[in-house]
């Protein structure tokens, strides 16, 4: 039986940049990843693949970034007053933060560049503009 939209799948993977660094795999969580094929849980490309595969297929995939996290977006980049941010540690180019929505959701971030005044945050996600290699293997199908 071939996977289609709605089946619940199990796989494991290994995810790498195209000069071969690991970025992510399923070992390092200690077990597959399970999701619903159609349902949006993972990322665009990656959900797409598995459909027509069978239990114990294995295949590898390049995705672009229209079809894995986007390309990078300039008006994410933002400037914001140095005294907005927390005065409890020295902000540093490199430096994660988490930014409060106003929904109560927590956005990560990434500084960029800092002066005496301002911060420069960059709210693109970590992987958008990147194009991604996974090795999958399907390891369980649920209809």
């Amino acid at each position: 039986m071939s996977i289609k939209k709605g089946d619940k799948v199990k796989v494991e993977y290994t995810g790498t940049f195209d000069d071969g660094t690991v970025f992510d795999a399923s070992e390092k969580h200690g077990k597959p990843l399970e999701f619903e094929v159609g349902a949006n849980k993972v990322i665009k490309g990656f959900d797409n693949s598995v459909i027509g595969m069978k239990k114990g297929e294995e295949k590898e995939i390049k995705l672009q970034p229209s079809e894995a996290y986007g390309d990078r977006n300039p008006q994410l980049v933002k400037k914001v007053p140095k005294e907005q941010l927390p005065k409890d540690r020295e902000v540093k180019p490199g430096m994660m933060l988490a930014i409060g929505l106003p929904n109560g959701q927590q956005m990560p971030a990434i500084i960029t560049d800092v002066t005496d005044k301002e911060v420069t945050i960059d709210l693109n996600h970590l992987m958008a503009g990147k194009t991604l290699n996974f090795k999958i293997k399907v390891v369980g199908v649920n209809e």
